[in-house]
Formats: structure tokens, C-alpha cells, sequence
């Protein structure tokens, strides 16, 4: 095997591996910081004795190993130095008893387990939602600051201080390493499927930048979800969650077209929707809805957008269905947004006036005033009831508040035909 060949495999065994290997050493090590750097070391070793030992036939548990006795030797020399302080001393060792009573236990411990804690780490809500998902992202997803910051669009020193600052506040905060039970769990675990949503939402329609989607964001996000829905199966909401990124990733290939412009859902091409993925998203609704009568966040859009998937064709789809998921959606999670999606599901299943009643009395919202889809809803509405001047002035609206260039064509362009209507009227 060539040296190139090797770097290859290792930058590919460090991409399935890293986040277990992680979790594993922040368990012993009870810093994630610093297993973050054990884990690299194991990583600099295999970079400099594989190429000449040979790729080993279980790369991932060498790379264990290599960092699982690294970590052995960082609690070996703790402990030893705490013995050797007073009352201090004392006191560090009995709390490193209570909370690690048995190093070879730790070692031995399940690795679904400890990666699970380690998504509630990254996630916990003492960070920012920023900080959650760039760790979350470098941690768990195993994406190099270069990648989140080309993904987000942002800077990398600006990534890599996020980073640096949520494993410093989880340090001072002294954030546990487990599994929250009871209350609490319900309370993190929501933090962890928001951030996982948002993750795959910026990748299914970017805030901003020349590509409207990234993919390979959609795919780390579905990777966590499935990962999630694995260690916590009697979630329902798990399982809501991956049913949605199932579905809503199954119409990828559709919504754009060769040169990246985008494709409303209503012009898509079904036949390039991957039925595969379908499948599998509509058994994880199903598992959602067995697992509780009452549907939450994540499984109620995964209901709406199982009624898109199930639609052979646009004009089969069941909007005034989606309309009632819409409601029950806003009665359980009130939000001006849904109330907007629920518009536009009335505007399709009783005519554009039903639709435009509703946006007219978001106008107000606060949450909605730079929000470009209001006055993108609100310009489609008003172009299907022939009132294409203001449509167009709608239309204009919202490309000024995307940051999209490819939403931004799309809506000066919808503009422009609104506007060639009105001429012709």
C-alpha cells in the first residue's frame, strides 16, 4: 500500500472512529478537551507508524488502544500526584473513587453508552447554539474545523474559538458526562435533536452563500439522528426526527436543477425523489407513532411531510391533511412560523384567499418581520389571485431579505414575471 493510500485510510478510520474513541477517553479522562487531544495523539501515532508497520487488520481498535493506554498513564500520574498532597489529596482521590470506582470497569464500559453521553456533552444548553453545533459537528460528526467553517460559511478562527470556548465553559461549568434521567433527560434531549435539526437544515436550504443546498451537512445530521435513534430507541421523538431529515433528504436531487438553481417542491421531478430513503423515513414515523399516542415536534412534520412523499404526483397530495397536521402542529407548539406554513397549506387545499387571510395577520409578528418567506408566501398567494403588482412587490421584499444568492434569483425572478403579468393585464 502506497503512503498516500495509508494517509487515506487513516483520514477514514479517524472519520468512523473519532467520536467513539472520544467518548471513550472522556469517560476515563472526565475532560473533553483534553480526551480531544489524547484522541489526536493516538491519531499522530498511527500517521507515523503505519506507513512503515502497515495499516493493522482492526484499525479502529488500534487506535483504542493506542489512546486508551495514553489516558491510563495521564490517570495513573494524577493520581499519583494527588497522592502525594495532604488533606487535598484525600479529598481529589475519594471523589475519584466515588466517581471511578474501577478503571478497567470504565474500559470495559459500552461504547453506545459513553457515545451517547457524549452527544448530551455537546450539546448541553449551557452553551450557545453555535457552540453546540460547531462541537457537536468537530466531536461527533468528526468534520474538521476547516469543514464547518466552509459548511457555515464563517471564518475558521471564528469556529475554532467556538470550540475552544464550549469545551472551556463545559470544563467550568463542570458539565457531568452522562445520561440525564427523569425531567432532565426530556429537557437535553431536546437540546440535542434542535441541534441535529440544525445541522441538517442548513443543509437543506443554506441561510446564505451562492449554493442553496450542502448536501454533505444533511448527511452528518441524518448520521447523528440515526445514531441517536439507536442508543435511545424508546425516544419517540428520536425516531420523529429521523423520519423528518428521511423524508424531507429523499427530495435532495430534485430541488435543484442542473446549474444549482432552485425547484419549488410543486415543479419537482418525483421520479428523482430517492424512494429509498422514503422507506426508511416512513418506518421511522411509524416507530414514532407506536412508541407515543401523542405526536411531538419532530414527528408531527414528519407526518406532513410523509403526506408530500406519499403523493405520486403534486396535484395527489392531501393538503387539507396537511392543514390539520398544521393545526394540531401550531396547537402544541405555537409558533408564528408553523402559522405561516399552516397558510400556505390552506392557501393549496381551499384557495389562495384562505392562505392570505392567515399571512395577513402575521404581518405584525415580531419573529417574522426579516423573515423573507412571510412576504415569499404572501407574493405566491397574491400572484395565484391576480393581484400581480403587489405580488410582485412581494416578491421583491423577500429576495432583499435572503441572504441566498440562488433564493435571491429565484424571488427577483418571480418578480419580474409578476410584474410582466401585470403589464399584460
Amino acid at each position: 500500500m502506497s503512503p498516500n493510500d495509508i494517509h487515506r485510510t487513516i483520514d477514514a478510520v479517524w472519520r468512523i472512529e473519532s467520536a467513539r474513541l472520544i467518548a471513550r477517553l472522556t469517560r476515563i479522562v472526565r475532560d473533553i478537551g483534553q480526551a480531544e487531544e489524547l484522541a489526536h495523539d493516538a491519531l499522530v501515532a498511527a500517521l507515523e507508524q503505519w506507513p512503515t508497520s502497515g495499516v493493522p487488520g482492526n484499525p479502529g481498535a488500534w487506535l483504542m488502544t493506542a489512546a486508551k493506554n495514553r489516558a491510563i498513564d495521564l490517570v495513573r500520574r494524577k493520581k499519583w500526584f494527588a497522592s502525594k498532597q495532604d488533606e487535598v489529596g484525600r479529598q481529589w482521590e475519594a471523589q475519584r473513587m466515588v466517581r471511578e470506582p474501577n478503571l478497567d470497569d470504565l474500559l470495559d464500559d459500552e461504547v453506545g453508552d459513553e457515545l451517547l453521553r457524549l452527544i448530551f456533552m455537546t450539546c448541553h444548553p449551557v452553551l450557545s447554539s453555535e457552540s453546540r453545533v460547531a462541537l457537536t459537528l468537530r466531536l461527533v460528526g468528526g468534520l474538521t474545523t476547516e469543514e464547518i467553517a466552509r459548511a457555515f460559511l464563517t471564518s475558521e478562527p471564528t469556529i475554532a474559538q467556538r470550540i475552544v470556548r464550549a469545551k472551556r465553559t463545559l470544563a467550568e461549568k463542570q458539565v457531568a458526562f452522562e445520561v440525564p434521567r427523569g425531567d432532565e433527560l426530556s429537557r437535553r434531549l431536546a437540546s440535542v435533536l434542535e441541534v441535529v435539526y440544525l445541522i441538517f437544515n442548513e443543509g437543506y436550504s443554506a441561510t446564505a452563500g451562492d449554493a442553496w443546498l450542502r448536501p454533505a451537512l444533511c448527511e452528518d445530521a441524518m448520521r447523528l439522528g440515526r445514531i441517536l435513534a439507536a442508543l435511545a430507541p424508546e425516544e419517540p421523538e428520536t425516531h420523529g426526527l429521523v423520519a423528518l431529515m428521511e423524508i424531507q433528504a429523499s427530495r435532495l436531487r430534485a430541488r435543484v436543477d442542473a446549474h444549482g438553481e432552485p425547484i419549488l417542491l410543486l415543479d419537482q421531478n418525483r421520479a428523482h425523489w430517492d424512494r429509498l430513503l422514503i422507506g426508511h423515513g416512513l418506518a421511522a414515523l411509524a416507530r414514532a407513532e407506536q412508541l407515543s399516542p401523542t405526536r411531538g415536534w419532530y414527528t408531527l412534520q414528519a407526518a406532513i411531510a410523509a403526506c408530500h412523499a406519499r403523493a405520486a404526483t403534486a396535484d395527489q397530495t392531501d393538503w387539507a391533511r396537511i392543514a390539520e397536521l398544521y393545526e394540531e402542529l401550531a396547537a402544541r407548539h405555537p409558533s408564528p412560523i408553523v402559522e405561516l406554513n399552516r397558510a400556505v397549506a390552506l392557501g393549496m387545499a381551499y384557495g389562495p384567499q384562505a392562505g392570505l387571510d392567515l399571512v395577513e395577520q402575521l404581518a405584525d409578528e415580531p419573529a417574522l418581520r426579516n423573515y423573507h418567506l412571510l412576504p415569499s408566501v404572501r407574493g405566491d398567494l397574491l400572484f395565484k389571485l391576480g393581484r400581480y403588482d403587489e405580488a410582485a412587490d412581494a416578491f421583491r421584499l423577500a429576495a432583499s431579505q435572503t441572504r441566498n444568492t440562488r433564493e435571491q434569483t429565484l424571488l427577483r425572478s418571480r418578480a419580474e414575471t409578476a410584474e410582466a403579468r401585470h403589464k399584460e393585464a
